[in-house]
C-alpha cells in the first residue's frame, strides 16, 4: 500500500499569484477597454439599430429590416458618390505615396543638401488643419478674387478654373496631396532609416549602383510601410469629408449633396432629417472599407511572405 504525502502547502501559491497577475492585467487594459466600448462599438451599435427602423411623423418608430439596405444598393446617388471616390482612390493615392515615396529616398540617399530642413519643410503641411488648408487653396483656386485670377487679369490669359465641375476632384486632390505627402514621406524615411547598413556594405562589395540599391534593398525592406501607408490612404479616400464639404460654398455649383458617400451621409442626416437611412449608408461605406483595405492588405502581406 502506497501512502501519498499531502501536497506542499506553497504548491497553492502559484494559481493565487497567476490570478493576481491576470487581475492586475485587466486593471491596465480596462480603462482603453471602457472607452473604446464607449466611443467606437457603441456607436456603430447604435448606427445598426438605425439602420434596421424607421421613424414616421404617423406611427412613430417602425422595425423595416433590410428595406434601408436594399435602397442604398439601389441608390443612384450613393453609387455616384462612391465612383467618384474609387476615382479619387485610383489616381491621388499613388500619384500622392509615389511623391512621398521619392522625398523619402532622397532624403535617405545622403546626397541631399541640408535634409533637415527640406524634411521639416516636406512634413509641415500636415501640421496645418484640413479646414485651414482647404480654405487657403480655396482662395488660391479663385478665378475672380484669388492667385487664378490674379494670373489671369495681370497676363491677360484664361486659365481655367479649378473649382469648376471639371476640375473640382482635381483640386481636392491637389489639396490632400499638399497636406498628407509629409505624413507618408515620414514613415517611409523611418522605415528606411532602420535598414541594416550591412547590407549597404555588401551591396557596394558586389559593386551595385545607386538604383540597383534601391530596387533590390530599400523597397522590399519598407514594403511593410509602404502596405500600412496605402491602407491609411485607402481608409482616409474613402472617409473625404472635410475637403468638399469646404469648398461646396465657393464652388456650388461644382460639389453636390451627394459628392461622396460621407457628404452624402451628412447631408442625409442634417439637412434631409432622415438619419436612419443616413446612418444604413455609414454602415455600407464602413463594410466596403474594411472589405477593401483587408483585402489589400493581404495581398501584401502575400508579397512580403
Amino acid at each position: 500500500m502506497t501512502i501519498t504525502s499531502p501536497p506542499a502547502a506553497g504548491r497553492a501559491a502559484p494559481p493565487r499569484r497567476r490570478n493576481r497577475t491576470g487581475l492586475a492585467g485587466w486593471g491596465f487594459i480596462g480603462p482603453f477597454l471602457a472607452v473604446f466600448a464607449l466611443v467606437f462599438l457603441a456607436p456603430i451599435g447604435y448606427s445598426i439599430y438605425l439602420s434596421l427602423f424607421q421613424d414616421r411623423l404617423i406611427g412613430g418608430t417602425t422595425f423595416v429590416g433590410l428595406d434601408h439596405y436594399r435602397q442604398a444598393f439601389e441608390d443612384a446617388q450613393f453609387w455616384s458618390g462612391f465612383g467618384r471616390v474609387a476615382l479619387f482612390l485610383a489616381v491621388q493615392v499613388p500619384v500622392m505615396l509615389g511623391i512621398a515615396l521619392l522625398v523619402a529616398l532622397a532624403l535617405d540617399s545622403g546626397r541631399l543638401y541640408g535634409k533637415n530642413f527640406f524634411r521639416i519643410t516636406v512634413f509641415l503641411p500636415y501640421a496645418v488643419p484640413a479646414v485651414v488648408a482647404t480654405l487657403m487653396w480655396g482662395f488660391l483656386y479663385g478665378s475672380r478674387f484669388g492667385l487664378v485670377g490674379d494670373i489671369n487679369r495681370t497676363f491677360g490669359v484664361s486659365l481655367p478654373d479649378p473649382l469648376s465641375p471639371g476640375l473640382i476632384l482635381a483640386s481636392i486632390g491637389n489639396i490632400v496631396t499638399w497636406e498628407f505627402v509629409g505624413y507618408n514621406m515620414l514613415i517611409f524615411y523611418s522605415a528606411l532609416r532602420v535598414i541594416p547598413a550591412s547590407l549597404y556594405e555588401a551591396a557596394e562589395i558586389d559593386g551595385a549602383g545607386q538604383w540597383r540599391v534601391i530596387t533590390a534593398i530599400k523597397l522590399p525592406a519598407i514594403r511593410g510601410a509602404l502596405v500600412i501607408a496605402t491602407i491609411f490612404s485607402i481608409i482616409g479616400t474613402f472617409q473625404l469629408f472635410n475637403e468638399p464639404s469646404i469648398l461646396k460654398s465657393l464652388a456650388p455649383n461644382a460639389i453636390t449633396t451627394y459628392y461622396t458617400p460621407n457628404v452624402y451621409t451628412y447631408s442625409l442626416s442634417f439637412a434631409g432629417q432622415q438619419q436612419n437611412y443616413a446612418a444604413t449608408v455609414a454602415i455600407v461605406m464602413g463594410v466596403i472599407t474594411m472589405i477593401v483595405a483587408y483585402a489589400f492588405q493581404l495581398r501584401g502581406m502575400r508579397k512580403e511572405a
